[in-house]
């Protein structure tokens, strides 16, 4: 004889498996705003890589678009169930709600770009189309090779500074088959790399300069002001 089904025998186990797997998931132990300042980050990449995908005709960077929309799927779960867990009272619920607002507006961003991405199984020619499109934005994308002859080589993007010396952000990194997307700041460049940048006209001109050995990168004048 089957012993008979108690409800709470089951919720004990799920209270179990629901322990295991926040003690396993280093997701579940982000806070609320936590994730959001991860949806936030990973939708604006996935909206510069997205470009640089079509401009680019790489079907890598699409995939990798594809891929950030699966971890933004899970992120915007996540998100709205700590939201629902946190919210104890109907003020909670209101400004929960705010944020809530914040993480579908980074969720639709994410949207747009595996959209922009789809244009790469277009049958027409898209190149023309898309520099009639981006010719009078503020920002551009790009791709630069690191030269030989460039003092960039070896040096960590943390350490150079490189946005806030050039204005320009480098958004990914193709080093021979592999490619480093949203680099850290202790990547270190190397000859050949192929840098994706994201900036204005002006910024990729003096960053190209640095790329090409063409000039010196600028050393940080911390001794000058000391002394």
């Amino acid at each position: 004889m089957e012993r008979p089904f108690h409800i709470g025998e089951v919720k004990a186990l799920s209270n179990s498996d629901r322990d295991h797997s926040f003690a396993s998931d280093p997701l579940a132990r982000k806070s609320v705003r936590e994730i959001l300042t991860d949806m936030k980050d990973i939708s604006e990449l996935m909206v510069d890589l997205s470009y640089a995908a079509i401009m680019f005709d790489s079907k890598d960077i699409a995939e990798e678009v594809r891929s950030l929309e699966r971890q933004m799927q899970r992120l915007n779960h996540e998100i709205r169930i700590k939201a629902m867990l946190s919210a104890r009272t109907y003020d909670d619920a209101i400004k929960l709600s705010g944020l809530l607002q914040v993480a579908s507006a980074a969720e639709a961003m994410s949207y747009a770009a595996v959209n922009i991405v789809h244009l790469a199984q277009c049958q027409i020619d898209k190149k023309p189309f898309l520099g009639f499109v981006l010719r009078e934005a503020e920002e551009k994308i790009g791709r630069l090779v690191v030269a030989e002859s460039s003092d960039m080589i070896n040096r960590t993007l943390a350490d150079m500074s490189v946005e806030s010396e050039t204005g320009m952000r480098i958004i990914a990194i193709k080093r021979g088959k592999r490619w480093l997307y949203d680099p850290e700041g202790d990547v270190s460049l190397k000859t050949g790399d192929t840098l994706i940048v994201r900036g204005t006209d002006d910024g990729y001109e003096m960053l190209r300069g640095f790329v090409m050995g063409e000039a010196k990168w600028p050393e940080a004048p911390k001794e000058e002001e000391e002394s």
